[in-house]
């Protein structure tokens, strides 16, 4: 009995150290996410301001998700052949490096430079900047593998404090971008950007993660496409949720490009940043509804139901120009955006070994977010030369414009509702496939 109570003492203080441990670690990702979101809403809304062009912060968006499909290949192994502090590091350090390349080309180029989305210079800044942003992923990658490594039970509700930092980071950058860009300007904006990194590192430098060994000591020289793929297929239905993420994220990527035109078409800079400030409290609460209650037992259902809703949502807000509508539909899809995030983390953490979770998740990021920047490259030319004329000269402002309503943003709208349709469709073809009820068994088994 005495070794019994000894054994669950110990158990005890070691998940009370793991959880210490973990909140650490929560805290140092949650000032450096907020670091690399504010950097990447600064941007846009800046460049926006700047040209008025629909199509440069598109492409915002798709240089983004450029720089993320190539990343998750790229810091997928290095999480799992290196230890999970080492990845964090390295993420801010690079970080750091292009914040400081991007200070420099901004505040030694002609402020008239920026204005014209045509000049070269812009683009490079922007994306020496997004490359910046980017590097995050590596951290974000070795924190998810990190809940597997501290956590045997619960992980669902853990993943709920990290879906709780992501609802606090767009609560806190929404707000904070529109102000600082509205009334400084990105030169004060980048300069806080560097700060806050130098801060992250040095907060890193006092956590002491202890890993007892590294399961790949062998360094690869390149990312093994086929070992990872491999991997990926011995798990029944895996590729089917990989593939169904991709299509979801290339239909996001639609409001992705043309969300931050359309929002800003109705209010100023500083409303629509207040605006998501208000819409993240929503992200906050569903991420703590996980923290409490979890998932679930059958994760993978509840990413369809909630699929489902966010879609439909997506359908009805664009109807009108009304910025009711669009507050609603988006505290909607972000209160429920957390609790599908968990249930997927939950579900690949469960079904993946650990010693190779790092390069199945960056593999996972990297095909998902693939599909975002051919929407956002295509998407913005589209709505600039197809939807916006059609709702604004053409047939369109004939067939529906007497209550649709005409201009711009109702060529966005039609963009946005033809996109959330398809989303519902593809919702129904995909909890009916075969992909779906392999993996739910499988995950029934482990």
């Amino acid at each position: 009995m005495a070794v019994i109570q000894n054994g669950m003492v110990h158990f005890a203080f070691k998940t009370m150290n793991n959880y210490r441990l973990f909140y650490n670690l929560l805290a140092n990702h949650l000032l450096a996410n907020i670091t690399n979101m504010f950097v990447w809403f600064a941007i846009t809304f800046w460049v926006f301001l700047q040209t008025q062009s629909v199509l440069a912060t598109s492409w915002i968006a798709g240089i983004f998700a450029v720089a993320s499909m190539f990343g998750g290949v790229i810091f997928g192994p290095i999480v799992d052949h290196e230890r999970k502090k080492t990845a964090m590091v390295h993420s801010s350090i690079i970080s750091l490096v292009f914040y400081t390349i991007g200070a420099a080309v901004y505040f030694t180029a002609d402020p008239s430079t920026f204005s014209n989305p045509k000049e070269p210079l812009l683009w490079i800044f922007i994306i020496i900047m997004m490359i910046g942003t980017v590097a995050g992923n590596l951290r974000t990658i070795a924190l998810s593998t990190s809940v597997t490594m501290l956590f045997d039970e619960n992980r669902d509700k853990v993943n709920g404090l990290v879906g709780a930092t992501q609802g606090i980071t767009f609560a806190i950058t929404s707000v904070l971008s529109g102000l600082v860009i509205g009334f400084f300007g990105i030169g004060v904006a980048i300069i806080g950007a560097l700060v806050s990194t130098v801060i992250v590192l040095l907060h890193m430098h006092t956590v002491t993660i202890h890993e007892e060994k590294i399961v790949h000591l062998e360094k690869p020289k390149h990312f093994d496409f086929k070992r990872t793929f491999a991997m990926i297929l011995l798990v029944p239905g895996l590729f089917g949720l990989i593939i169904f993420n991709t299509f979801n994220n290339f239909l996001g990527g639609v409001f992705m490009a043309l969300m931050d035109a359309y929002g800003l078409s109705m209010v100023s800079v500083q409303t629509w940043g207040t605006l998501w400030g208000v819409f993240s409290l929503a992200m906050i609460a569903g991420s703590i509804y996980v923290t409490k209650y979890g998932v679930g037992t059958t994760p993978l259902r509840r990413i369809m139901i909630l699929n489902l809703i966010m879609w439909g949502m997506s359908i009805i807000f664009p109807l009108q120009p009304s910025v009711i509508l669009l507050s609603i539909a988006m505290l909607i899809w972000l209160a429920l955006s957390p609790i599908v995030e968990a249930a997927e983390q939950t579900v690949l953490q469960n079904v993946v070994p650990f010693e190779n979770q790092g390069r199945v998740f960056g593999f996972a990021q990297s095909v998902e977010s693939a599909a975002s920047p051919i929407t956002t490259f295509l998407i913005g030319p589209l709505a600039q030369f197809v939807f916006i004329p059609f709702m604004t000269t053409g047939v369109g402002v004939t067939l529906i414009g007497g209550w649709f309503g005409t201009g711009p943003a109702r060529g966005i709208a039609l963009v946005f509702i033809t996109a959330a349709i398809l989303g519902v469709i593809a919702t129904f073809l995909a909890w009916n496939s075969k992909s779906f009820t392999e993996l739910s068994n499988h995950h029934t088994e482990v």
